[in-house]
């Protein structure tokens, strides 16, 4: 399972931009000379406090069997107790790197909320919905896209949860 992102067709942003059509979004992608790697390198590219960027933190469950898509405040921390409580699975671990790379097709930095193969099971932070406005990595760390958290739920098929480490 996953995609080839060593294919030379593979375009990270543009599997974000043609999911996002798809799915009847009418935002748009902004590029920036600026990295969006990191929350605070966001917040300064966007001009947006932390707490309003998305953070797209790729989990494995149960080792690997499938994956599952934390999307999270820039603030908060994910909570991996409840999510597998949530999801009633014994294992829950971060994706690293190459996992996120070789599954996924997109790089840490980047990692969007769509755009994927198949859309990974979905939580957003309950903390998101106090804003209007979110900031999502659209494929690199150089792309964003800002989105209201009812749409984010909406084109995810995203479940509002608290998976917020306290």
């Amino acid at each position: 399972m996953g995609i080839d992102p060593s294919t030379e067709d593979f375009d990270p942003v543009e599997a974000v931009s043609n999911f996002l059509s798809g799915a009847g979004f009418c935002g748009s992608i902004i590029r920036t000379e600026n990295t969006i790697f990191t929350v605070s390198d966001a917040s300064l590219a966007v001009g947006a406090p932390e707490e309003e960027i998305l953070k797209s933190i790729l989990l494995r469950i149960n080792r690997g069997e499938y994956f599952a898509l934390a999307l999270m405040s820039g603030i908060n921390r994910v909570d991996t107790k409840k999510i597998k409580k949530l999801l009633g699975v014994s294992h829950i671990s971060f994706a690293n790197p190459e996992e996120c790379l070789l599954w996924s097709g997109f790089r840490p930095g980047g990692v969007p909320p769509v755009g994927y193969p198949e859309q990974p099971r979905t939580f957003l932070d309950e903390d998101l919905f106090r804003y209007p406005v979110v900031w999502a990595a659209a494929g690199t760390d150089h792309a964003f896209f800002p989105i209201p958290p009812d749409e984010l739920g909406r084109i995810t098929g995203g479940k509002r949860s608290d998976i917020k480490k306290q």
